[in-house]
């Protein structure tokens, strides 16, 4: 018998997104791809990479309060089959309230899933002392409500590009070579979830 331990908190086997099927990606900066050209952001190059129709609902500055306003526009117009939910940077760059942005980005999961699409989480690195000197880590608050809302969670990838000099365009950006391994990750964890089909 395998150990039961931790299973309460993995989350169901995702349904596999058809190829050609419409994917919203709904984030600030890091997902309209500041510090690259619109083609080497990551919606643009997850679409290359799954066959899917990836709409970039990035939009630089935006903060999860903003991104939960505007997403019942966004999923009516598009009606996407997966929702990647990447948000909140901008809100810790701002110092705003932690249990507010937790808020919003538990509600953002939420509507999404209650339009009927299926969501991935993406966590979004804590900016701290240690991340100016380039040591980067997830923001807790991401895996906490994955694992509430038994969700995919996507770890470490922001925090893995932003981390290294030659992968970013500023201190909080990628750069095309980072958008490009950021979405490579990302396909690895939609393959492992269930989400991407094939190996």
């Amino acid at each position: 018998m395998a150990p039961l331990a931790g299973c309460g908190r993995k989350p169901p086997r995702a349904q596999a997104i058809p190829s050609g099927a419409t994917v919203l990606a709904l984030g600030d900066s890091l997902t309209s791809g500041v510090g690259a050209s619109a083609d080497s952001a990551y919606p643009a190059v997850l679409q290359r990479l799954t066959g899917w129709k990836v709409v970039n609902g990035g939009i630089s500055g935006d903060t999860s309060a903003q991104a939960l306003q505007r997403l019942p526009d966004l999923l009516q117009q598009h009606q996407p089959a997966l929702v990647i939910v990447g948000i909140g940077g901008n809100d810790f760059l701002r110092r705003q309230s932690a249990s507010a942005t937790r808020a919003n980005v538990r509600q953002i999961c939420e509507l999404a899933r209650a339009a009927g699409a299926q969501v991935l989480l993406v966590a979004v690195p804590e900016f701290t002392v240690m991340a100016t000197l380039g040591q980067l880590s997830d923001h807790a608050m991401y895996a906490e409500i994955a694992s509430e809302l038994r969700i995919p969670l996507h770890r470490k990838g922001w925090s893995g590009v932003l981390a290294d000099a030659t992968l970013r365009s500023d201190q909080i950006h990628a750069n095309a070579a980072g958008y490009e391994r950021f979405a490579q990750g990302l396909v690895e964890t939609l393959r492992a979830t269930g989400l991407l089909a094939g190996a």
